[in-house]
């Protein structure tokens, strides 16, 4: 069915600080509406009210009509202990508590319970929409179109990370919900599965409000932009599409600013005109206290005038400054100052393998004969699964390779964002787990450099694990500036990461001196990091482009 999810005058908050307030909105069917702001202004807790998981502290959500389905689908998909992987897409896809909820219903049918029969009706009709009837045989088609190919009776904890983005893609795909709730679904995606995605959300009939890192799939998906200002505290939305709205918000922000110089000018220019005319009516009183015992009635009369003459033109002034309209000061939005410390340079020759060849278990990688050369910018792309993760551990001497020969060159010092965040998974709180890997440095400057990447108080003790993705991102970006690198390694660094710190890094990169392997999807990232070499992994095959047309 078609549906049309209104919220009106939303309103939350993290404790006493306020993430959003007068929130309106409305999806209808076609729309895609592509949700941005930075990492902490409210987005997933946005799409959670939407979704009805969490109460607004203000304001309504209701559905146009009341019976329709939303898919929220979270960031990242629950691998949860004993669910296979046809339970979890069964889950993602609302049809396991459809199923649910029809079983219950067909109970009381039996049992002669007052109001079965309309009880379900409603759950088959609801079973039957979100596509129950045929759930299994259309995974099994999708998993193959995507190249998901496992026992879909498997539990999703055997999976590898490329497998379990493509059930991740696969439970969207198959899932028949009137209004949809994307948060960060392009995060793990190769680039034919950005493209199905792509297609999907594009030619989808429902509403869809999207969150994501990927300004490729922004541009290329939403029709309206809804932006969580965080500095500013406000909620803006822009017509049209992605590329629309960046062209809109930088002449919104040059516009706010001059209106405020405007004011500021104004203001300070009657300030300064009532300050001179008070000092010459005070100038003028004095004068006329100090000769009020002359003779002289016209000097006196002539003095009294020219002072009330003063205080005059001063009233007029403070008036024309209470009837100014007041203008606040844009705030400064917060910015990601990212810097790479450098290490004193490698040997010319960076890292090597030779005719390696590394097996897990039915996965073969290689045999690779590859030399990295100090001061090559190497981009390493392919498809989940490909072997790009496996090549990397190879190469920094992580993976032993069962045939042939890995070597890193003398003076190689590895700065690495891995996949995972791995060093920020643990129940240690996040400055701990930072001076652990940071060594040398002190407690007040761990704090202060985490601080620097939005990192403050109120994480640095908290268990690194239960950090977000975005926020131990941000920790691992952190810790490049903590030591000098010389070969930096960065495996999908953009996952979770708030749009302006894709361009702080981006930036960052731009002025890194050393060597640089870069293993990523963010096609926009792909077009702004200056690299001298491509790298295609294709089934374990590692294949040179830099020369191909």
């Amino acid at each position: 069915m078609t549906a049309t999810l209104v919220a009106k005058d939303l309103a939350a908050g993290h404790g006493d600080r306020a993430l959003f307030s007068g929130l309106d909105l409305v999806v209808a069917p076609g729309d895609v509406i592509g949700l941005v702001g930075p990492n902490g202004a409210g987005k997933s807790t946005l799409l959670r009210m939407l979704a009805g998981h969490v109460a607004p502290e203000e304001g309504s959500v209701r559905l146009s009509p009341p019976s329709a389905s939303v898919g929220h689908l979270p960031q990242e998909p629950e691998r949860r202990p004993g669910e296979t992987v046809a339970g979890f897409l069964a889950r993602r896809t609302g049809v396991a508590q459809a199923q649910r909820d029809l079983d219950a219903a067909t109970e009381g049918l039996v049992e002669g319970r007052e109001g079965a029969d309309d009880a379900y009706a409603a759950a088959l009709e609801r079973w039957l929409a979100l596509g129950g009837a045929d759930l299994d045989d259309r995974a099994g088609e999708v998993a193959a179109e995507l190249g998901l190919d496992v026992d879909l009776g498997q539990p999703m904890t055997a999976l590898s990370g490329g497998q379990a983005a493509r059930a991740g893609l696969a439970s969207l795909l198959l899932s028949r919900y009137d209004v949809f709730l994307l948060d960060e679904p392009t995060n793990d995606l190769d680039l034919d599965g950005l493209d199905r995605l792509e297609r999907f959300v594009t030619g989808l009939r429902a509403g869809t409000v999207v969150v994501s890192h990927d300004r490729e799939f922004l541009s290329g998906t939403v029709t309206r932009v809804l932006e969580l200002d965080l500095a500013q505290r406000q909620v803006n939305e822009y017509g049209g599409g992605y590329d629309a709205y960046l062209a809109e918000r930088e002449v919104a922000k040059r516009h706010a600013r001059a209106e405020y110089e405007e004011y500021a000018g104004k203001l300070s220019a009657l300030q300064e005109r009532g300050r001179t005319q008070r000092a010459w009516m005070d100038k003028g009183v004095r004068n006329a206290r100090r000769k009020a015992t002359d003779n002289d009635k016209i000097g006196r009369k002539f003095r009294s005038e020219a002072s009330e003459k003063q205080a005059a033109k001063a009233r007029q002034t403070e008036r024309a400054i209470e009837r100014l309209e007041v203008v606040e000061e844009p705030r400064k939005e917060w910015e990601l100052r990212m810097e790479i410390a450098a290490a004193p340079r490698s040997g010319a020759v960076v890292a090597t393998l030779r005719g390696a060849v590394v097996r897990r278990g039915a996965f073969t990688l290689g045999p690779v004969d590859l030399e990295i050369g100090w001061a090559e910018r190497v981009a390493i792309t392919g498809a989940n699964g490909a072997g790009k993760t496996t090549l990397l551990g190879a190469l920094l001497g992580r993976i032993e390779p069962d045939e042939g020969h890995a070597a890193l060159g003398p003076g190689v010092v590895v700065g690495e964002v891995d996949q995972a965040r791995g060093l920020f998974l643990g129940g240690e709180p996040l400055l701990d787990a930072f001076g652990a890997a940071a060594t040398g440095l002190l407690p007040a400057d761990a704090r202060t450099l985490l601080a620097k990447f939005g990192l403050r108080a109120d994480h640095v003790l908290r268990p690194a694990a239960t950090l977000s993705p975005g926020e131990r991102t941000r920790a691992a970006l952190a810790l490049l500036q903590a030591e000098g690198v010389n070969l930096l390694v960065l495996d999908e660094p953009t996952n979770h990461l708030d749009l302006p710190a894709i361009e702080q890094l981006e930036a960052a990169l731009d002025a890194y001196a050393g060597t640089l392997l870069l293993v990523t999807h963010d096609r926009r990232m792909l077009q702004a990091v200056h690299t001298t070499r491509r790298l295609q992994v294709t089934d374990g095959r590692v294949r040179d482009t830099s020369t191909l047309p």
